[in-house]
C-alpha cells in the first residue's frame, strides 16, 4: 500500500508540473470564445471588445464563434464539451449560465461543467417598443396590455437568454400578460421591432441604446436604479413607476472544467487587464454597459454569481409555470 501511495503521489506530482509548464507556455496558439448568440447582440459585442484587448495580454489571437440555439445551450454544451487547455472558453450571462438549468432541466452540463474566469461587464436591460406602438409611457402601456392580454408581443435573444430574463421580470413586475417571441439572438429581434413585426424588445442597452438615440424604436423603461448617461430621457424604473423591474446583469467568461489553474490565472489576469483599460471604458460608456469595479474581478465573484443567480431565477421561472 505504501508503495502504491508513493507512486500516486510520484505521479501526481509529475502531472502538476506537466500542467505548469503547459500553463507557463500558454497559449501557444490562438484562443477560440464562443458567443452563445449571433452577431449583433449584447453578448457578441461585448466578446469583441473585450477579446481585442485580452489579446494584446496574452500575445495570441481570440477568435470569436458565434453558435446560436437554445437560449445559449447549444454553445454551452459545446464548451462544456472542449478540450480544458484554456484554448476554448465561453462567455455567458444570468440567462445561459443560471436560468438555464431551470429552463432546461435536462442539460449535458450543470454550474460545475465550468470554472468561472472573472466578469467582464455589467448590463442593463430595457423594454423598447416598435415607433408607432399607441403608448406614451410606461403606464400607459401597461394599462393597453391589460385590456389586451396576450395580444402585445416582446422580441427576445432566445429563451434561457438574459433578454427573455428581462421580459419575464418585466412581465411579472406589471402584473401583465404578453407573448414572448423567441430569436436566434438580439440583432434579429430589434431588427423586426424596428421594421414593425413585433410590438417590441426586451434587450440590453448595450445593443438597443442606438437604435433608441436614432428613434428606429422608442425606449419604453429602464431596470436599472440610475439612468443611463447615454440615454437621459429614459426613465429608470422607480421614475415610471414601477420600482419591483429590475434588469441589471452580468456578462462573464467561462472555461471548462478541468482547466488549470494556472491558466485560469492568465485569463483571469488578461480579462482584468482589458476591462481596466480606457479603450474598453469608453467602448462600454457608448454601449451603455459598465466595467466591473476591482473588488469584482476575482474569479470566485463570478462563481457567487451564477449561484445567486440560478435560485433567482428558478423561483421567477417556477411562480410562473
Amino acid at each position: 500500500m505504501k508503495s502504491f501511495m508513493m507512486r500516486l503521489a510520484v505521479a501526481a506530482a509529475a502531472f502538476s508540473l506537466t500542467a505548469a509548464a503547459h500553463a507557463q507556455d500558454y497559449p501557444k496558439r490562438p484562443v477560440t470564445m464562443i458567443v452563445p448568440f449571433a452577431a449583433g447582440g449584447t453578448s457578441d459585442v461585448i466578446a469583441r471588445v473585450v477579446a481585442e484587448e485580452m489579446t494584446k495580454s496574452l500575445g495570441q489571437p481570440i477568435v470569436i464563434e458565434n453558435v446560436a440555439g437554445a437560449g445559449g445551450s447549444t454553445a454551452l454544451t459545446r464548451a462544456a464539451r472542449a478540450e480544458p487547455d484554456g484554448y476554448t472558453i465561453a462567455i455567458g450571462n444570468a440567462g445561459t449560465s443560471a436560468a438555464t438549468y431551470t429552463i432546461y432541466p435536462k442539460l449535458p452540463f450543470t454550474p460545475e461543467s465550468f470554472v468561472p474566469i472573472a466578469v467582464v461587464a455589467k448590463t442593463f436591460g430595457i423594454v423598447a417598443l416598435r415607433k408607432d406602438f399607441p403608448a406614451k409611457n410606461l403606464q400607459d402601456f401597461i394599462a393597453y396590455a391589460k385590456k389586451n392580454p396576450g395580444k402585445v408581443n416582446l422580441g427576445h435573444a432566445g429563451v434561457g437568454s438574459s433578454n427573455f430574463l428581462i421580459c419575464k421580470s418585466f412581465e411579472h413586475a406589471a402584473g401583465i400578460e404578453v407573448t414572448l417571441v423567441g430569436y436566434r439572438g438580439a440583432a434579429p429581434a430589434l431588427t423586426d421591432a424596428i421594421g414593425g413585426q413585433i410590438d417590441g424588445v426586451c434587450d440590453s442597452a448595450a445593443s438597443v441604446s442606438q437604435a433608441i438615440d436614432d428613434k428606429l424604436v422608442k425606449g419604453l423603461v429602464v431596470g436599472s436604479t440610475v439612468r443611463l448617461s447615454t440615454l437621459p430621457d429614459l426613465p429608470m424604473s422607480s421614475e415610471a413607476g414601477l420600482p419591483e423591474f429590475e434588469a441589471q446583469g452580468w456578462n462573464g467568461l467561462f472555461a471548462p472544467k478541468g482547466t488549470p489553474p494556472a491558466i485560469i490565472a492568465k485569463l483571469n489576469a488578461a480579462a482584468k487587464t482589458a476591462v481596466e483599460s480606457e479603450a474598453v471604458k469608453k467602448r462600454f460608456h457608448d454601449l451603455s454597459t459598465v466595467a466591473p469595479d476591482a473588488n469584482e474581478l476575482a474569479s470566485e465573484v463570478l462563481g457567487r454569481l451564477v449561484t445567486r443567480d440560478v435560485a433567482k431565477y428558478r423561483k421567477l421561472l417556477e411562480e410562473k409555470k
